[in-house]
């Protein structure tokens, strides 16, 4: 499992770069994923609840018709943390 630790400042300030798609609001790493269809997007959300599960890290997020939106945070460190920036990781390569 990903150990996690707290991001500092500098780290969040660097996400953009590293995490194409993926922007902080809110304190959060926050991004939209769109689809073709709710099929599309259903399929998807299946696929990111195995990596949740895997991760033990669960996502706040939505979905409506085609599109699913997902925000992440390590409520437990009080901000964002490694296990984000890993979940967002195989979030990314699942929506590709």
């Amino acid at each position: 499992m990903t150990e996690r630790q707290k991001l500092n400042d500098t780290e969040i300030q660097q996400l953009g770069s590293s995490l194409p798609g993926w922007s902080v609001q809110n304190g959060k790493l926050h991004r939209e994923f769109k689809f073709k269809d709710f099929a599309g997007a259903w399929s998807f959300m299946s696929g990111v609840a195995l990596v949740a599960e895997s991760l033990n890290h669960h996502p706040n997020w939505s979905n409506v018709y085609n599109r699913v939106v997902i925000d992440l945070m390590t409520h437990d460190l009080g901000g964002l943390s490694t296990l984000d920036v890993e979940f967002a990781r195989r979030v990314s390569a699942l929506g590709k």
